[in-house]
């Protein structure tokens, strides 16, 4: 079926898995009010999950039915770390500690955008998350649904959660790093042949 499909949605914007991305960015305010402003942590975890299974979801959709898009590439880490910013920022208000991984988070997307764009104008390539960008967002959301679940967590558990989930997060920003510039240094290369 995939191969079939391959190239047919490439180009296409309204694909199942979008409109699935799309559904987790409407979540992340639901998010927020229930968390800040219910206080209702069990319908934030539980909002949370679902967020995260359409993810899954539109990730199996995309590659067994070849709906995969360069939309999709792009928008689908949007949606996830946007909903993983604004949660965070959610538990700072409990966990003041929690701006550290927040920051770094931040300045990591922002900077990945960038090169991101960059790549993307000079070689035409979307790239794909890959072994390192998974572990982490899967120690990310971890980290993030114990904070949620486990309301009076030590502070020397949650100190190393988030220490553990921090050294992941540069460890995969190097990399991601590393592969952008690789990919801009070749094509480079090949326009000097």
């Amino acid at each position: 079926m995939a191969d079939e499909n391959t190239g047919k949605y490439q180009k296409r914007i309204i694909t199942i898995p979008n409109i699935l991305s799309f559904f987790r960015l409407c979540l992340i305010p639901v998010i927020v009010w229930l968390y800040c402003f219910k206080k209702d942590y069990l319908i934030t975890t539980i909002t949370l999950v679902i967020s995260g299974i359409t993810d899954v979801v539109d990730g199996i959709i995309a590659r067994k039915f070849g709906m995969g898009s360069d939309f999709g590439k792009a928008f689908d880490p949007i949606a996830d770390k946007l909903t993983q910013i604004v949660t965070m920022f959610c538990l700072v208000t409990r966990y003041p500690h929690m701006i550290i991984p927040l920051v770094i988070l931040t300045v990591k997307e922002v900077l990945a955008a960038v090169i991101n764009m960059i790549t993307i104008k000079k070689t035409g390539e979307v790239m794909c998350a890959v072994w390192h960008g998974k572990l982490n967002t899967v120690l990310l959301y971890s980290m993030i649904l114990i904070h949620l679940i486990w309301i009076n967590i030590p502070e020397f558990v949650s100190g190393i959660l988030i220490g553990i989930c921090t050294a992941v997060m540069i460890f995969s920003a190097v990399l991601y790093n590393i592969r952008s510039f690789h990919v801009l240094r070749k094509q480079k290369e090949v326009k000097n042949v």
